[in-house]
């Protein structure tokens, strides 16, 4: 699915401000935002900040851009890049697919998503790879393969997100976990706390037992086997940082 270019907010055509604003909060120009920004847990809501990702699930809206009943109408989650040969998309055409926002990459694959193979073809097959020498497997698997495999990791029976629990020393950087029940990514052995604006004040995972984990677990396999996600650059404002991404994730420049 080709990217869009565009704001995701009714009637605009100029970039959406970020920032930690409530979900549902109007603009200051008075304008409702969509719904189509998708959290760590996989829930869309409405925001006004509009994240440096993007991707689908197929058409999940009816008449007035409102969205329905259902968070998904194929296995093939998918993350983009915001822009792409400079091409304009409606971010909610009518019957035929909804534009959904993510902060980064690492918020992206916590919800369930995998890079995109045709607006990020480079980094597909970079995710396919590390999949492939995780799960040893012979050969590279294909998209249907992996989307089959994470939807079943990544939603349960009442349609919730699932997650897992693991030793929080054992993790590798860029997954998101749960600690003290909010969502944080998990980089340089602290918790970075989630928000649509970006990523506030690490903390340290108190205690030696595990922790919620919201990324799927073929997805952390991925990541542990080399695949090198994208994070806001926020999280690398604060020490132990400061500036610099560790090895195992890329910042956005």
């Amino acid at each position: 699915m080709e990217p869009v270019t565009g704001t995701g907010r009714e009637g605009h055509g100029r970039p959406a401000r970020r920032g930690g604003r409530i979900v549902g909060a109007r603009d200051e120009d008075g304008t409702m935002p969509l719904q189509n920004r998708v959290m760590p847990t996989g829930e869309i809501a409405a925001d006004p900040g509009r994240g440096l990702m993007m991707g689908n699930r197929g058409c999940l809206h009816g008449r007035g851009r409102q969205l329905g009943a259902s968070r998904w109408r194929s296995q093939a989650w998918i993350c983009c890049v915001l822009e792409w040969r400079g091409r304009q998309r409606d971010p909610m055409p009518p019957g035929r697919w909804t534009a959904l926002f993510f902060l980064d990459e690492a918020t992206a694959l916590a919800a369930g998503h995998r890079p995109c193979g045709y607006c990020r073809r480079p980094d597909f097959l970079g995710f396919a790879e590390a999949w492939r020498e995780a799960r040893r497997l012979d050969r590279r698997p294909a998209a249907r393969d992996m989307d089959a495999v994470l939807h079943r990791e990544r939603v349960g029976r009442l349609r919730r997100q699932r997650t897992h629990r693991a030793p929080a020393g054992e993790l590798p950087d860029g997954v998101m976990i749960r600690a003290g029940g909010e969502a944080g990514l998990w980089l340089a052995g602290r918790a970075w706390p989630w928000s649509f604006g970006g990523y506030g004040a690490p903390a340290r995972v108190s205690g030696p037992g595990a922790v919620e984990v919201l990324t799927p677990p073929s997805t952390v396999a991925a990541i542990a086997a080399g695949y090198r996600p994208l994070v806001h650059p926020s999280a690398l404002t604060a020490p132990p940082l400061a500036g610099q991404a560790p090895p195992g994730v890329r910042a956005y420049a």
